[in-house]
This record gives structure tokens, C-alpha cells and sequence, in this order.
């Protein structure tokens, strides 16, 4: 697998590409678990909520137990202190319930912060870098081949991606040129392949 051209220009730009491409990949995931972190942290006060709720349904439960110990009045005694309770056992549910819908608004905010960035930056830069990688790596491939040979293969795929101002200037008709197979064009029409992919003539195999 051919990873970067062999011309130092070119291969500076691939690199530089490929951090840019990590760079923005890594600094959105350190923002969404950031973004993750203060949402979660305000809902920190759920918890405390329902804390203080907890606190104040179990106090008015011990209080209203003993309230019930008064004779005659025992019962009305310990009916407000119910009340109060039921209503500390409200707060808490609320606090609850609080804390546990900021820490799925965190989870949501934080994928969605992570993801369309990284989708996009999947989308543009990695298509085009597979397609180099796969493009080079064939043209690597034709340098196990004969001279003559390994330049037909090379000038065929010119003649695919090679834009059409570019292989006029190599011959008038480049596609017929190389079904006679002139040597001249091949090689130029190869050279071209060679050059846009920032490539060196592929050398040749060993006897």
C-alpha cells in the first residue's frame, strides 16, 4: 500500500493534510467532552435537590412518628408533618428527574458536537485520500511489469484521469496513439500518470 507520493512537494501537502485532518478530528471530540462536562455539571443541582427532598420526606417521617405518640392529638399532630413530607418526597422525584434529563441533554449534546464534525471531515478529506492511496498503490503494482508493458498500464490510466488539455498537449490523439502503441506518446502519456500522482517512475524488476 502506497500511503504518500514519492516527490517531496507533494508528500508535504498529504502530510500536512492528514494532521490537519487529525487535528480537527481530535480538537471537536475534546469539545463535545468538554460541552459533555458542563452540561453534566449543571445538573449537579439535581442531585443536590434531590438530596435536600430525601432529607426533609425522612426528617418529617421521624416527626410525624412521634408525633403520633401525643395522646388525643397524635393524629392531627402528625398530618402537616405528612404533608411536609410528601412534599420534601415531590422534591426529591423532581431533582431526580432533573439530573437525569441534563445527563441525556449532555450525552445527545456531546455526540452531536463530536459527530457532524467528524462526518464532514470523513466525508471530504478521506474519499479523496483512500482514492490516491488505491491510485498509487496500482501504479506501484505496474512497476512489477515489463518496461513496455508497465508503461502501457501507466498511459491507460492517463488516459482516464488525466484531464483532456493536458493529454492534447502529449499528442492530437492520444487514444490512438497508444492503441499503435507509439512509444513516444506512451512514455509521455505515462509521465503524466507518474506526475499527477507525485509519483517516480516505478523501477524496474529484478532478473
Amino acid at each position: 500500500m502506497k500511503l504518500y507520493a514519492d516527490r517531496p512537494a507533494r508528500r508535504c501537502l498529504q502530510f500536512l493534510a492528514d494532521l490537519l485532518a487529525l487535528l480537527w478530528i481530535v480538537l471537536w471530540v475534546r469539545a463535545a467532552f468538554a460541552l459533555h462536562d458542563a452540561v453534566a455539571a449543571a445538573g449537579a443541582s439535581g442531585t443536590t435537590i434531590a438530596g435536600v427532598g430525601d432529607a426533609v420526606d425522612e426528617r418529617m417521617a421521624e416527626a410525624a412518628e412521634a408525633a403520633r405518640g401525643v395522646p388525643l392529638a397524635g393524629d392531627a399532630l402528625a398530618a402537616p408533618l405528612n404533608g411536609v413530607g410528601d412534599a420534601g418526597a415531590s422534591l426529591g422525584d423532581a431533582g431526580r428527574s432533573l439530573h437525569e434529563s441534563v445527563a441525556s441533554s449532555a450525552l445527545v449534546l456531546g455526540w452531536m458536537t463530536a459527530l457532524l464534525p467528524v462526518i464532514v471531515a470523513l466525508g471530504t478529506w478521506l474519499p479523496a485520500r483512500l482514492r490516491w492511496i488505491r491510485q498509487a498503490s496500482a501504479a506501484r503494482d505496474a512497476g512489477k511489469l515489463s518496461g513496455p508493458a508497465r508503461e502501457r498500464v501507466l498511459a491507460l490510466r492517463a488516459l482516464a484521469s488525466v484531464s483532456p488539455a493536458r493529454l492534447a498537449a502529449v499528442h492530437e490523439d492520444p487514444v490512438q496513439a497508444w492503441h499503435t502503441d507509439d512509444r513516444a506518446a506512451v512514455q509521455a502519456l505515462a509521465g503524466l500518470e507518474l506526475r499527477r500522482l507525485g509519483l517516480r517512475p516505478p523501477r524496474p524488476p529484478k532478473a
